[in-house]
This record gives structure tokens, C-alpha cells and sequence, in this order.
């Protein structure tokens, strides 16, 4: 060893044995510590004298062992005054921030409807009552009422803003009891959420955004009293295991009792397990514990033990699950919500193995058995003289990826060699890696695997901690300043807990005594911390539902407590001491979601850019992992200005696959689906680097989320009743015997779009998916009537649309595909279009043209003008628009018009009218005549002559 190195030894070793103090802000997981935050400083110890602190810093009594300070812009050292010992000192980075203000939120679920009340307000920590220091409050304190209403009268108004879905929820217009009110539905898939607000300035001070999980409520198992504790053997460290999709949700087990919690033990109630299931040894011999949702698996005496809500199961032979043999459990630690799969339906959620055999776990406790250690003994092509067994187990950062570490020996007596496999579930494939590990014979490897674009991962024994990189191209242990890896050297001879890994590429390895040391992904060296916890109290780490590192206490009494750890200040102040810089300035991208759809004939532009001081020569490095189906351009623009340079990488991700004319289009499409995992990172990067990687999913392939809809069409504009109609058989496509009776879905079909015949239609198809409208389509496709309906035509020929041969019509489909049913005799897969003469054969052109574009002006009409209801769907018919089978259905109601009489059927109607008319006129003039004769000589009316008497 060298001088330099057995200082730092000495140095490191000099911290630990010394008394323990922390410091702490208002503001949550010390969000804000700035020139306006009270600074609390706590000493652990009977020793105690006095606080040392900089000029620049005003403390209020520095001879309590706790008091508050309050610091200007800059690092200040700080360390308590003990008797007989030096303290270590730490180096506390104090900011001028113009985030002064917190957003504060409580949730109402609101199961009559499936929604959840979210209540928000604006909180100032340095101001904030103790209930919501705590985040207990359910109302906001006078202060907070205050502060709130006045931002609201300045125009402030948060939304809610969810990461996975991209859905934007607002607040009603006015405040409700100084809050607002925001109502979500119940979900559980997207449960990243962000409060955001306006930029709206009080006091020089603006509100900082929160970033927070909520899912659908998940309650914990009650306490039922006569029930008995479970826990780990006597003298056991801390299990814990969390949900990976919703990290608040966590199980701990201890040595006397296990807990749970559903908000990051802020509550938290103990489980407990039923009389005369288990022997009291049995209860008290818990060897690994899993959380999945609302469900605990316990493993005790090589047996798996479900607990639900209800009771405790035991998992055994009837779940085609051995008893007695099985050494070890685990489930995925990384939360993809999106991916593709092609080839299966569900994937596993948790994996069981014993020595030579491992078992995949499914929904509704199914259990099946993958493999045996004989099977992969010959696909490692190892000699059957030696002994393989399995060493253990984990799931990657891949979604549908796991890895198996595998012992194998000959003699089996000082070493042995660690192999490893690599199962995909959608491929359903075993791939041998490029990884063999040569270690001690009685070493118990654990490991864990980073969130990166490929396979990497670290593990650990009891005393070092191992990394793979890269694809397993790099290996090694990590390294301390002392210039060894055995961390329990530097640790008063403590051996490794627990390791914990975020998204963001933090690694923290905590021993048993509490000493904790720190690494960053692709970092080959270790850093170790500052005593946070005394070496007598059993502690693991824990996720907030904010995505902050905790810290949760168990005590001998039976109670559990959480207290917040922060990590980056920590890691700061030992970075200062050491004087270790990242060697660039920014590393910072566009890429603001994990998972990304790339569909046909589309592409996806990123960018990243780095800044790092001039000579430097950094460099951004993608690594793309995954199937060989997308291409990618990438280019790189560079600036000098003031000493520093600035490095831009941008990428275009696309895929020139042309799906038309293939001879089997499902099994080409299937090929070219897939995940495609991207990392970018610089090319040189340190510990305390707060950036050092970007890890994002491409997912090629169809998005589930994404229909089609006709514009103009409702399934609420119009009211709903029950309506029969019928099809004259003649009319139907397939010929019937007798006239077809439909029953109208409104559900289904929505509200009809009433026409005349004399009107034509042509449908404006609109993609959408859940965050709204995409695009209207301008591609091809087809429609036909469900029920078989053919008394409609289209205005345009195939000569109209510039054909060259024959094109498709559903005559000629049908007769193809005649043991097919109708909505699948035609489609992408067996489009031919009609522009070529290589494709195709001639034919009558003046027939008409059947697929329909947005620009062919092609419309459908009826030429028999007659009423009735037609039900159309519509699908998508070009094969290089979209990996979905994209299709909707619309109705139109036809109002018949009165048809137009023949010329010979009017002329014979007239024409007997006017002989019925001429007919009566000459019968009326012969009549007259009669009459008229008669009365001239038998008059009607006779003259009476009076004779004059004389």
C-alpha cells in the first residue's frame, strides 16, 4: 500500500467511531436549502461541547446539541466541538434560490364514481405548521391559506400532469375552502404525476414543481386480533421489498415483527398470520419476502407462503411447486408500464427456483417450471463431470428479460466459476452470456441490475461489490480511495446489507453497522459516506411516493419510523473533501419520456448535448440494444465560447421497411417488432456527476392506445333507443332466402348520419390516441356494411382513378378468400394496388373503384335512392401506415325520395284520362241534346191563356 493510500485508509477509518450528527431542512427529502432555509443541526452524544461553524453562518445557540442556523451563498464546513475526539466535518452547499414556495396535495377517493379528489395548496416550509412538515395536514394552515389565496389572485393555477399517459388535468375554476380542487380518475398504470403551476412571482419567490405517484387505492391487510407475528430468524438485518410500479407500497421484515406500509411508512400496520397454520419456529424463520401490489410472499423453510387480505396459502405441490427445496424468490425491480410483445400473452411477475430447478410465477398464483439445470448444463456445452447449480436469480432493467447466475465447479473445494443466462419471455429463448466469474467456493453472490440500455449490473458477497458494464464487457470490483475493494475493512469489519440502486444510476452499499459508501453507474471507484445512522440500529432504504431516497428505523419495541436521507448533499460534501469534480458542466437532452412508439413510416428525432470546459475532448457514446430493426442517423454540432465547449448529438430513429407486396405479411410484420433499448452517456463521467446517463425504450410496433373515428360521428350526440330494422334480401350481398331483422347497437355504431339518396358520402378518418388527435389519415382504405348490405357504389371508376390494370374490388376478394368471413378478405396484408402494370392484370377499367383516400374525391352513393340504414366499418388498407389493425364503424340512415315515374306509364295515364274526359264530354252533349229536344216539344213549362168573357 501506498503512503498516499494508507492516509486515506487512516482518514476513513478516523471518521467512523466517531459520535453521530445530521442536519435537516423544512422542506421535504431538503429540497430547498438556500440562503432563506433554517438549517437544523442535531448532535447524537453525550460528548458534546460546542458547534463550529463559518462567519458566514448565524447559529442560534451553539452550544446546544440541537439548534438551527441559518448560512449565506457558499460551501461551509461544519462540525461539532466534542471532548477528547475530532469529529468529521462536513461541507453543507448553501444556494441563492428563487424557489421558495411548495406545492402540498391530499387525495379523496371517490369509489362511487372511480375518481380521486385532489385538494392542493401552496405551503411555505420555513412557515408551514408541524402537520405539514409531517404531511399530515388535510387542511391548509393559516399561512398556507394566506399564501394560497394570494396566488390565486395573481393568476396562479396548477394543472396535473401525468408522465406515462401525457394527460393534462385542470382545477376547478374557484377555490374550494382555500384549495383546488383537481379530479382524477383511478388508475393504475399512470401513476407518475406533476403539479405544475403558472409562472407566477410572490416576494421574488416562485413555486417549485412536484413530482409525486398515485395509483388506484391500495388498503393495508388489517390486524386481526389472536393473529401472531411473523419475522426473520433472531439477530437477522432488515428484508424489505417494495412495489416497483408504486415504491411507497413496502413491506419490512424484521426479527420480531413485519410491517407494512402504503405512503412510505408516514402509516403503517403490522401483518400478521393466522393460529395454527404455522409452528412458532416456522413464523420466526422468514427468509425472503416479496410485495407484489397487495399481496405478500413469504419464503420459510424452503416453502412459499402467500398472504393476502384474507388468509394465508400455502404454495405447494397443487401450484406445481416444490416444498422444502426452494432457496430463493425475486420479481421484477423496474417499472416498464409500455412494451412490446409479440409471441405471449402475460408475463411472469415473480421467479422461484431451487438448486436445479426454476419456476416462473404468474396472475392467480399459476406457477410452471422453465428449466432445469441439466438443460443448461448442455447449453453452456459445460463437461458433465462437473456440478452446476443455480447460485441466483434476477430480472434486468429489460422488461421482459431475466438473468441466472449459475455455480459450477469440478472438485468443488476452493473455487468455483459463476455463469450466467439470460431468458427472454417474448423470444422464449435461454442466450448464454459472455460472463464468467471465478470467486471463493463459499461465496453468495447478490445481483442487481442497473436501469441502462443494456445489460449491466453489480453484485455483491459480504465484503466487496462486483460491476459488470457494458455487456458484460467490463468487470471488476469497485474500488475505494484506500485502493482496495474490501469495503469491510473500512468498516470496522462490517459486512455488506443491502445495496441500493435508483433510476438516475445512484448505488448505495450500506453495511450492517450503518457505514454507508457510494457509486455511480459505470463508475469503477466508491466513495464512502458520512455517518448517518449509529451502528446499533437496524435501518434499509425505502422509496417515497416522490422518488426520494428514505431511510425506515426499526426499534426493539416493536414500532418502525422513516426519516429522510439526503443523498446528494451527503455526496456533495464528501466530494468537496476529496476534491473530486465532474468533469463536465451540463449533460442534458430532450428525451422527457422513458418509452416511445415508433410505427410505420414514422421517426423519432432526439437530441443531447453536453458542456464541458475547452481541452477537455468528452463525447456523448449511444449504445443501442436490441433487435437489428431500426436504423439510425446520428450528427454532432460543436461550439466554442468563453472556455468552454458545447457538444450536440441528434438522432433520427426510422425504419425503411416497405411492407407492401410481401408474400407473408404477419410473419414480416412480427419480424420487424421489438424493443430497442438506447443509453446515452458521456464519455467520461465521476461520482458526483448529478447526470450521467439517459436510458430510454423505443418500442416498435403497434401502440395499443392508438383507433380511428369518423369525423362527425357521436355515440352521445343523439338519444339512444330500442330500434329494430330490416334488409330486403335482395339487397344483401350473400342472397338469403328470406329478409334480415337487425337490431341497431347505439353502443357499437353510435349515432346515424342522416342523408338523402340523392347525397354523396365520403369519411374523413382521424387517428387518435389517449392524449387526443394525431392526424387526419391520407392513406387508403376500404369500408363495407357489416350485415352484408351491397345497394350502394362508388362515384368513381378505376379509369377516374388512374388504374392501370384491374384493381381490387370486394367481388373479386371474396371469390379468393371464399372460406374467409368478410371483414378479413381483404386488408394490408393483401393489398395490390393498380397503378403498375407489373401488378395485376387489365381488365374492365369502368368498373367501380373501391378504396377511398382523402384526396381520390371518391365517395360512396345509392343509386336506388330507397331508405334505409347502413352500418359501415372501416379499415386501413396500406400496408406501410401502421402495425395496428386500425378500424371503426359508423352508421348512415338513408331517406328515400319518390322515384320517377316511366314517360310511357304517364303517357298511358294521360292518355286515358283524356279519353274519360272527351268520353263524358260527348255524353254530356248528347244528354243536353235529348233534354233539349224534349222540352222544345213537350215544354215543361206551359203558358196559361186567359180568354177575356164578353
Amino acid at each position: 500500500m501506498s503512503p498516499t493510500q494508507a492516509v486515506a485508509l487512516l482518514l476513513e477509518l478516523s471518521c467512523y467511531g466517531s459520535a453521530l450528527w445530521r442536519y435537516s431542512s423544512k422542506s421535504p427529502h431538503h429540497h430547498i436549502v438556500s440562503t432563506r432555509s433554517a438549517i437544523k443541526l442535531e448532535y447524537e452524544g453525550t460528548l458534546f461541547s460546542e458547534w463550529q461553524v463559518p462567519e458566514t453562518c448565524s447559529i442560534k445557540d451553539k452550544r446546544s446539541p440541537k439548534t438551527e442556523m441559518h448560512c449565506s451563498e457558499g460551501v461551509h464546513a461544519i462540525k461539532p466541538i466534542v471532548t477528547g475526539q475530532e469529529e468529521e466535518e462536513r461541507y453543507l452547499p448553501v444556494d441563492t434560490t428563487y424557489i421558495c414556495f411548495l406545492w402540498y396535495y391530499t387525495v379523496r377517493n371517490m369509489f362511487e364514481t372511480l375518481t380521486q379528489v385532489v385538494s392542493i395548496w401552496v405551503y411555505d416550509p420555513e412557515y408551514a405548521d408541524s402537520e405539514e412538515l409531517l404531511w399530515k395536514a388535510e387542511t391548509p394552515s393559516p399561512h398556507s391559506r394566506v399564501l394560497t389565496n394570494h396566488f390565486a389572485i395573481v393568476g396562479q393555477k396548477p394543472i396535473i400532469y401525468t408522465t406515462i399517459r401525457r394527460k393534462i388535468y385542470v382545477p376547478d375554476d374557484k377555490l374550494i375552502n382555500w384549495t383546488w380542487r383537481v379530479t382524477l380518475p383511478m388508475t393504475r398504470d399512470d401513476v407518475i404525476k406533476n403539479i405544475k403551476g403558472s409562472q407566477v412571482i410572490f416576494q421574488d419567490c416562485f413555486i417549485s414543481d412536484f413530482t409525486f405517484l398515485l395509483t388506484f387505492p391500495v388498503y393495508l391487510q388489517p390486524e386481526v386480533p389472536g393473529f401472531l407475528p411473523i419475522s426473520s430468524p433472531a439477530g437477522s438485518q432488515l428484508m424489505l421489498s417494495w412495489d416497483a410500479c408504486f415504491p411507497s407500497l413496502a413491506v419490512v421484515v424484521a426479527d420480531m415483527e413485519t410491517f407494512q406500509t402504503n405512503d412510505s411508512f408516514c402509516t403503517w400496520s403490522r401483518v400478521r398470520v393466522p393460529p395454527n397454520i404455522l409452528s412458532d419456529a416456522a413464523r420466526h424463520s422468514v427468509s425472503a419476502v416479496l410485495l407484489l401490489h397487495d399481496n405478500i410472499y413469504f419464503l420459510i423453510n424452503g416453502v412459499l407462503y402467500l398472504k393476502d387480505i384474507k388468509k394465508l396459502t400455502k404454495l405447494g405441490r397443487t401450484n406445481h411447486l416444490p416444498e422444502g427445496e426452494i432457496i430463493g424468490i425475486t420479481s421484477r425491480r423496474w417499472c416498464w408500464i409500455k412494451y412490446i410483445v409479440k409471441n405471449i400473452k402475460l408475463i411472469s411477475n415473480i421467479a422461484v427456483w431451487t438448486k436445479n430447478e426454476i419456476y416462473f410465477g404468474y396472475t392467480e398464483d399459476k406457477f410452471v417450471k422453465m428449466i432445469t439445470t441439466t438443460e443448461l448444463k448442455k447449453l453452456l456445452n459445460l463437461p458433465p463431470t462437473g456440478t452446476l447449480t443455480i447460485h441466483n436469480i434476477d430480472y434486468t432493467g429489460h422488461p421482459l428479460e431475466l438473468a441466472v447466475l449459475l455455480n459450477y465447479c469440478i472438485t468443488c473445494t476452493d473455487t468455483k466459476k459463476i455463469y450466467m443466462v439470460i431468458y427472454n419471455e417474448d423470444s422464449m429463448k435461454w442466450v448464454p452470456q459472455d460472463f464468467i466469474l471465478d470467486v471463493p467456493i463459499d461465496s453468495f453472490l447478490v445481483p442487481r441490475f442497473l436501469l441502462s440500455g443494456m445489460p449491466e449490473l453489480i453484485l455483491w458477497d459480504k465484503h466487496k461489490v462486483y460491476y459488470s458494464y457494458q455487456n458484460f464487457t467490463t468487470i471488476g470490483v469497485l474500488q475505494t480511495s484506500a485502493g482496495h475493494g474490501n469495503l469491510s475493512a473500512l468498516s470496522n469489519d462490517s459486512i455488506i446489507h443491502d445495496v441500493y440502486i435508483d433510476s438516475q444510476g445512484n448505488i448505495v452499499t450500506k453495511m450492517e453497522n450503518n457505514i454507508m459508501f457510494y457509486s455511480k453507474s459505470n463508475t469503477k471507484d466508491a466513495l464512502k459516506l458520512h455517518l448517518w445512522t449509529n451502528d446499533t440500529m437496524k435501518s434499509s432504504f425505502c422509496v417515497s411516493a416522490s422518488a426520494q431516497i428514505y431511510l425506515v428505523y426499526v426499534f426493539d419495541d416493536g414500532t418502525i419510523q422513516p426519516q429522510e436521507y439526503p443523498l446528494i448533499l451527503e455526496l456533495q460534501s464528501v466530494a468537496f473533501r476529496m476534491k473530486e469534480k465532474c468533469p463536465y458542466v451540463m449533460f442534458h437532452d430532450n428525451i422527457s419520456e422513458s418509452f416511445h412508439f415508433l410505427d410505420k413510416g414514422k421517426s423519432l428525432k432526439v437530441w443531447a448535448e453536453i458542456i464541458y470546459p475547452e481541452n477537455t475532448g468528452l463525447d456523448i457514446i449511444v449504445k443501442v440494444y436490441g433487435p437489428q430493426i431500426l436504423e439510425y442517423e446520428e450528427s454532432s454540432h460543436y461550439e466554442i465560447a468563453l472556455g468552454y465547449c458545447t457538444n450536440t448529438l441528434s438522432m433520427t430513429f426510422y425504419s425503411n421497411v416497405n411492407y407492401e407486396g410481401v408474400d407473408d405479411y404477419f410473419s414480416f410484420e412480427h419480424k420487424n417488432m421489438g424493443n430497442i433499448f438506447v443509453q446515452l452517456r458521456p464519455s467520461q463521467h465521476a461520482n458526483v456527476c448529478p447526470v450521467t446517463q439517459k436510458v430510454f425504450q423505443i418500442g416498435v410496433g403497434c401502440d395499443p392506445q392508438k383507433f380511428i373515428e369518423v369525423k362527425g360521428f357521436s355515440t352521445i350526440a343523439c338519444a339512444h333507443h330500442e330500434f329494430f330494422y330490416e334488409i330486403d334480401k335482395a339487397y344483401l350481398r350473400h342472397q338469403p332466402p328470406k329478409n334480415l331483422k337487425v337490431r341497431y347497437d347505439w353502443e357499437k355504431f353510435g349515432c346515424p348520419l342522416r342523408l338523402t339518396g340523392h347525397e354523396k358520402f365520403q369519411p374523413l378518418i382521424q387517428l387518435f390516441d389517449d392524449s387526443g388527435h394525431i392526424e387526419d389519415v391520407a392513406v387508403n382504405f376500404i369500408l363495407w356494411e357489416i350485415h352484408g348490405r351491397n345497394d350502394y357504389s362508388y362515384n368513381n371508376s378505376m379509369k377516374q382513378s388512374g388504374c392501370l390494370n384491374e384493381a381490387q374490388t370486394w367481388k373479386t376478394m371474396i371469390e379468393l378468400h371464399k372460406d374467409l368471413p368478410l371483414e378479413d378478405v381483404w386488408g394490408p396484408e393483401n393489398y395490390r394496388p393498380c397503378f403498375s402494370y407489373a401488378i395485376g392484370k387489365p381488365g374492365d377499367l369502368d368498373q367501380p373503384y373501391e378504396i377511398i383516400n382523402i384526396s381520390n374525391k371518391n365517395h360512396i352513393f345509392w343509386p336506388l335512392h330507397h331508405s334505409g340504414m347502413y352500418v359501415f366499418r372501416v379499415k386501413i388498407l396500406d400496408p406501410n401506415y401502421s402495425f395496428c389493425n386500425l378500424t371503426t364503424t359508423f352508421a348512415i340512415e338513408i331517406s328515400g325520395v319518390i322515384p320517377r315515374p316511366s314517360g310511357y306509364l304517364v303517357s298511358a295515364i294521360v292518355f286515358v284520362l283524356m279519353l274519360m274526359f272527351l268520353s263524358v264530354l260527348v255524353l254530356s252533349y248528347f244528354q243536353y241534346m235529348n233534354l233539349y229536344k224534349r222540352n222544345i216539344y213537350n215544354p215543361y213549362y206551359k203558358t196559361q191563356i186567359k180568354q177575356k168573357k164578353y
